[in-house]
């Protein structure tokens, strides 16, 4: 007993571990998505798309709130920022000539209540180079009264020939594959040490089996 005992609790703890990954990716999908404030990427590739990232989550999610978003510009040489794009009420608009037929929006869609600003750059030169600024201008709804409020965030944009990976993502991508390894065989190992439980649980019930019947025989 104390043998098959342990062989089944071996066998739900691996059980248990391979549906474990499944659980949490079906609770991730089942559940409402969360705002996250992430910086945007600085370093474009000349040539290539790019995301303008910008996200301003809003404090109260029960606040009813409509929001409207405004992009600005200022090359190295520019003393001040230029308004190029602005996406309100579902509406996108280009306002530069530098910026025309290469702009798209990628944020938020489907509400008036905008988090996501970011917008997307078709095809990317040198001359994209230099500040960019994203304005978010909400206005939260109160039974009573409206509160508008304005959000501002910048980041300096670089425009390199080709991409050049940094040391840090190349050990965080070979700490990732070696700690997937790592799980992998342990999972192995595991299912041979269950397997090898029940081959010998199964062997001694086989050995007890012809002892209790002949037990069972005698007067």
């Amino acid at each position: 007993m104390t043998a098959t005992t342990d062989v089944l609790s071996s066998v739900r703890i691996l059980v248990l571990l391979l549906l474990l990954p499944v659980l949490l990716a079906l609770q991730a999908s089942l559940c409402c998505g969360a705002c996250v404030e992430l910086d945007s990427d600085t370093e474009a590739v000349v040539n290539q798309g790019f995301k303008l990232g910008c996200i301003s989550c809003k404090m109260r999610g029960e606040v009813r709130a409509m929001a409207s978003v405004s992009w600005y510009f200022k090359a190295a040489e520019d003393a001040n920022f230029s308004h190029f794009y602005r996406y309100k009420d579902a509406t996108e608009e280009t306002i530069d000539a530098r910026f025309y037929g290469r702009l798209g929006w990628n944020g938020s869609n489907n509400t008036k209540d905008l988090q996501d600003g970011s917008i997307y750059i078709n095809t990317v030169t040198f001359n994209d180079t230099g500040t960019y600024m994203c304005m978010f201008k909400r206005t939260l709804v109160y039974p009573n009264y409206k509160f508008e409020t304005s959000i501002n965030k910048s980041f300096i944009l670089n425009v390199v020939p080709q991409r050049k990976r940094g040391l840090a993502s190349i050990l965080s991508e070979l700490m990732m594959y070696v700690s997937i390894i790592g799980l992998q065989l342990w999972l192995v190992v595991e299912m041979i040490y269950c397997y090898r439980k029940i081959s010998a649980a199964g062997e001694e019930a086989i050995r007890e089996s012809p002892c209790r019947r002949s037990s069972s025989w005698l007067p």
